[in-house]
């Protein structure tokens, strides 16, 4: 038989009860969802009325790589391909301001960005703040891991 003691160590959960408790709330929930879908909504009304920045452009694209996160998780599967057009409409809108110095969105841009927040908005009401923090974080990395690719080009042109 051996002599070792087994001695179990004591781990710390990765998240402290009070911050799951919050996490898991809905009562936190709905204020966090609500200024997510309010910063949406401003950013859009703005771009609709020509009075977009670079800043709501943004905002309302990182927005829309947590709802592609939210829906790889599960949460809108099926309906990807509109938030991905969405994510297109984004790109046009840049490049017109690139070309234009205008912030103004077109008809169909601004119905597939209308489709796109509809959808975060569901997504946003049936996630727990939990899946919607690992979103965000996904979307973090991915932005990252492109930004260093990116950087990795450039040094080698």
């Amino acid at each position: 038989m051996s002599s070792k003691s087994r001695v179990r160590k004591h781990t710390q959960p990765a998240m402290s009860p009070l911050l799951r408790a919050l996490a898991y709330s809905r009562t936190a929930h709905e204020p966090v969802t609500a200024a997510m879908l309010l910063q949406c909504y401003t950013a859009l009304d703005a771009f609709r009325r020509g009075q977009g920045s670079r800043d709501l452009h943004t905002t309302l694209s990182r927005h829309l790589l947590v709802s592609q996160e939210l829906a790889r998780v599960g949460l809108g599967e099926e309906v990807i391909a509109e938030i991905q057009s969405a994510h297109a409409a984004m790109v046009e809108l840049d490049a017109r301001e690139h070309h234009d110095g205008a912030w103004i969105l077109e008809d169909s841009e601004y119905a597939r960005l209308c489709t796109a927040l509809a959808i975060l908005d569901g997504q946003l009401a049936v996630a727990s703040l939990n899946e919607i923090a690992n979103a965000e974080a996904k979307m973090i990395e991915g932005l990252m891991r492109a930004a260093n690719t990116q950087a990795i080009v450039e040094a080698v042109v």
